[in-house]
């Protein structure tokens, strides 16, 4: 059966805080607008449990923040579709072409927002266990471990979040860093006041052992080179993140990690083609920078839209 056809003025890929506050400013606009996100709404500030630096809403909880925005894009008009894929886009056509596993969008513009992907853990056994023991978002698989013990591997403000939030459900949490901590030092401080935590500098996995499930991480010093058995029941992993482009390599410029070149204004090598949030090159990747992005793309997507109609 062939798939239908819509036509759209504008087509955000991704919703999360950039792609919502674009889907607000393009609907807002007057435009007609779809959101299309292949997984959960939100991105990874869902999984925030207490955001204490978003101006006005000091302690706000992520999944509520972004709720909000997705509500105030949808009383605009913006449509928000969650779980329906993309297969394929055709980025320097006009109009341009996104297909999903359920229709093929016709847009006047496009905002690329797809956000990061963090990094998994390297470590040969690690996909064995992943799901067992192994995982990558602790809101979401973080309660299955209330009473026991677990661990996050990382070092940033993402790994320390993720700790916070752990160490109200763990019996006992280890964060695990191969180096120092780059955590802002408000954070830290507040981790390092909870009793049942225990943070290891200078220490990195190096193997990952149990039958079914994981049971041992095998834990080595850098300093003193020494190598320990740490029983555990889960590990959760935040050492990094990866730009999601892969479906549009070959159509807008990417630079050497794999980041949408585009800048301040969000605009691509690509006319009509705007990239917002983290998924673009920029230093300072913030969720307030998240949202000054998906305004910029939008605003630029209606005047170029107006520059189309004339």
């Amino acid at each position: 059966m062939a798939k239908e056809h819509r036509k759209m003025d504008v087509v955000v890929i991704g919703a999360g805080m950039a792609g919502l506050t674009a889907a607000l400013y393009a609907g807002r606009s007057g435009r007609s607008v779809l959101v299309l996100e292949s997984e959960l709404v939100g991105g990874q500030i869902a999984n925030a449990a207490d955001i204490e630096n978003y101006p006005g809403l000091p302690g706000v909880d992520g999944g509520k923040l972004i709720s909000a925005v997705q509500t105030q894009a949808e009383n605009f008009g913006a449509v928000v579709d969650e779980f329906d894929p993309i297969v394929r886009v055709v980025l320097s056509a006009q109009p341009k072409i996104v297909e999903t596993e359920g229709a093929v969008y016709e847009a006047g513009s496009v905002i690329l927002a797809t956000g990061m992907t963090r990094r998994k853990l390297p470590l040969k056994e690690a996909g064995r266990y992943e799901g067992r023991g192994v995982h990558y978002c602790e809101l979401c698989d973080g309660q299955a471990y209330a009473g026991k013990t677990v661990a996050v591997i990382g070092g940033g403000n993402a790994a320390v979040d993720a700790a916070e939030y752990l160490s109200k459900l763990a019996s006992k949490l280890y964060l695990i860093q191969r180096s120092e901590l780059r955590a802002d030092a408000a954070a830290v401080k507040r981790l390092r006041e909870h009793e049942n935590v225990e943070i290891l500098l200078h220490t990195e996995p190096r193997a990952l052992s149990g039958d079914k499930r994981l049971t041992t991480a095998t834990l080595f010093d850098r300093k003193t080179e020494a190598t320990r058995e740490l029983p555990i029941d889960a590990v959760f992993v935040n050492i990094g993140v990866e730009p999601n482009t892969a479906l549009f390599a070959g159509q807008v410029e990417l630079d050497a990690a794999g980041n949408i070149v585009a800048g301040e204004d969000c605009r691509t090598n690509l006319a009509g083609v705007f990239a917002a949030g983290d998924v673009r090159t920029k230093e300072v990747r913030q969720l307030t920078t998240a949202a000054a992005d998906g305004t910029a793309a939008a605003l630029g997507a209606v005047k170029y839209l107006r520059s189309q109609s004339k």
